[in-house]
């Protein structure tokens, strides 16, 4: 049986200049790299988590559901 896959898409609204490295690092590991720049990834408790650290710097675009039903 196939499960539906939450998708959750992510733009990057602010720079990282002069932020912590720690805030960067997540930005990195959401694959943002520049402004404008968006991202559809796994609607998961880490994904989650890693969007709200650095709330200030990603909005959602869009939540979709991938193979759903």
């Amino acid at each position: 049986m196939t499960k539906s896959t939450q998708q959750i898409v992510v733009e990057q609204i602010g720079s990282p200049i002069g932020r912590p490295e720690r805030q960067r690092r997540t930005l990195l590991g959401l694959g943002l790299t520049r402004i404008g720049r968006r991202r559809a990834l796994e609607d998961t408790p880490a994904v989650r988590g890693m969007i709200a650290k650095v709330a200030h710097l990603v909005k959602i675009v869009d939540a979709k559901t991938v193979d759903g039903k």
